[in-house]
């Protein structure tokens, strides 16, 4: 352990799941910082944790703190984290890591110049039973990938003026559903070498519904599905020569899945046993990387985050979405 100091910006729903998992995994959560005195009271109170900010300022000049998780929705991803490196506090800042590429490479030549870790909290990828996929494919378990498989789907609110429908607030099913089976992707075949993209835009003009058709290096292909207006199985698959592996729901967080053959014999079930949520493993993964001196990851280097951005640009240019702060 390096003995990290956290703080957290932000007090929504996702900074306490995060909160609750480092109190789990027993990290140091030191500060935490809000847009106001009372929600960063009520948030330290609940989490027992020392100082309280009534301002993202604040909480990045505070002394106390090693490294910031920034949990703002991510059209504000790019300015709190560029705050957080100003002041030389490490970055895990959550997914989708910025509204696009050119936001996401300026804090990776931010955190850089710095010497400072900057990561993207994409969670999913640091959960043991996807690890544990991970190394039966290094072992050659499935053979050669041919296809993998994700959807992310969801029944969300349709109010034209909530977040996840304003585009001026980085809404749609992408960049708040559709970045994990795209990163998922990304993670077992890599950069797509053709990317074919369509899309159902709502009254404001955010996507609603979101499905992709990939092609890799060696000829793999990838398809995934993303959806704000209707909950689907949330399952992934990955098609190998020699077995596949199918990943039950809800795929993204802590499951189970089964490496299959292809006469249908089941060779290995996994089930996961997580305490909590699970996000404590990517916290974990930033100390050891912090401990190490390395600023760029194995499971998640922030050049493939940055890459990743540039698919995600690539799927909205050909559904026809863009945020009104990238026509300036």
């Amino acid at each position: 352990m390096t003995g990290l100091r956290w703080g957290i910006l932000a007090t929504g729903g996702i900074a306490g799941a995060f909160a609750s998992d480092l109190r789990t995994a027993g990290l140091d959560l030191v500060a935490v910082g809000s847009r106001s005195q009372e929600s960063a009271d009520a948030f330290a109170a609940r989490f027992d944790i020392p100082h309280a900010h009534a301002s993202y300022e604040a909480l990045v000049a505070d002394p106390d703190v090693d490294i910031v998780y920034v949990s703002t929705p991510h059209p504000m991803h790019h300015e709190n984290a560029r705050l957080a490196l100003e002041n030389g506090k490490h970055v895990l800042a959550e997914k989708a890591f910025t509204l696009n590429r050119a936001e996401a490479e300026d804090l990776q030549a931010l955190a850089a110049e710095r010497g400072l870790l900057v990561m993207e909290a994409m969670w999913t990828r640091y959960l043991p039973h996807m690890v544990r996929i991970r190394e039966l494919i290094a072992d050659g378990a499935l053979g050669v990938i041919r296809a993998v498989s994700a959807d992310h789907t969801q029944l969300l609110p349709s109010d034209p003026a909530h977040r996840l429908n304003a585009l001026e607030l980085g809404g749609g099913a992408l960049l708040d559903l559709g970045i994990y089976p795209v990163s998922f992707i990304w993670d077992i075949l890599g950069a797509p070498t053709t990317i074919h993209a369509v899309g159902r835009l709502v009254e404001t003009g955010a996507d609603s519904e979101v499905a992709t058709v990939m092609t890799h290096e060696g000829g793999a292909v990838s398809t995934s599905l993303s959806s704000s207006r209707a909950a689907g199985p949330n399952v992934a698959s990955i098609i190998g020569t020699a077995a596949r592996i199918d990943i039950d729901a809800v795929w993204y967080s802590p499951t189970t899945f089964r490496l299959v053959l292809p006469d249908g014999t089941v060779q290995e079930s996994y089930t996961s046993e997580v305490d909590g949520r699970g996000m404590q493993f990517q916290a974990l993964a930033a100390e050891r990387l912090v401990r190490d001196g390395i600023l760029e990851g194995d499971i998640l280097p922030i050049a493939e985050s940055v890459a990743i951005m540039g698919t995600l640009d690539e799927i909205r240019a050909q559904i026809g979405v863009r945020y009104p702060r990238e026509e300036v």
